[in-house]
């Protein structure tokens, strides 16, 4: 409990240097993106991300994006905004007919009454490379904008990457740094908060790619 609300606190840290129009990052772990408002989940227990949002809303933005870019599906956060059109929840994960979660991430997932249309998730076969991938965080960047956020809250995974031990996806981290750029392209103040990522061995230099890449 102490590590999963020390997490959750760097990611409101964040939220609030995005709500000043800055970008920051928040190394959380244990991640988030997998509990919902009354359940733990997939190592998750408090979802941070979904906190940072909230942040942004409180701290006055009327509008938020969550782009998440974990290979899983997050569940949790499309769980807790599934009903709400002032944040709108993007996904590019593995198809989880497959994968964890297994029993949601579909693409027919569009959210319902006043948040219908503002959840789009974008699965993707096992063995999805740089090109493919990069081509559904291109179509999520795209929804990005045309919500029109005051802010964005990107969850950020590495485990897409082609050197995890369980990797579902092949990203480089050539990949990732294009990510990068395309996503800094929105131009918005943001809470970048990490998700997975479990090769101990790689994710500090996949993360340093990404922030550099960012921030150029």
């Amino acid at each position: 409990w102490p590590a999963a609300l020390a997490a959750a606190s760097g990611a409101v840290a964040a939220a609030d240097e995005a709500a000043a129009g800055r970008i920051a990052y928040a190394l959380a772990r244990p991640p988030g993106h997998h509990a919902y408002a009354r359940r733990a989940g997939g190592h998750c227990y408090l979802n941070n991300a979904a906190i940072a949002a909230q942040r942004l809303r409180d701290r006055g933005a009327a509008r938020v994006a969550v782009l998440d870019i974990d290979s899983h599906h997050g569940n949790g956060t499309q769980g807790i905004f599934w009903d709400r059109g002032d944040v709108l929840f993007v996904s590019v994960h593995g198809d989880p007919a497959g994968y964890y979660p297994w029993y949601v991430g579909h693409a027919g997932e569009r959210g319902s009454g006043a948040g219908e249309g503002c959840n789009l998730n974008l699965p993707l076969p096992q063995g999805t490379a740089d090109e493919g991938w990069l081509a559904a965080v291109a179509a999520g960047v795209d929804a990005v904008r045309r919500h029109r956020p005051d802010a964005l809250v990107l969850s950020l995974g590495f485990d897409a990457s082609v050197d995890e031990p369980l990797s579902y996806l092949r990203v480089t981290a050539d990949g990732f740094a294009r990510a990068a750029s395309a996503i800094a392209g929105l131009r918005l103040p943001a809470a970048i908060v990490q998700e997975g990522g479990y090769d101990t061995a790689t994710i500090g230099g996949l993360l340093a790619r990404f922030l550099g890449e960012y921030a150029a």
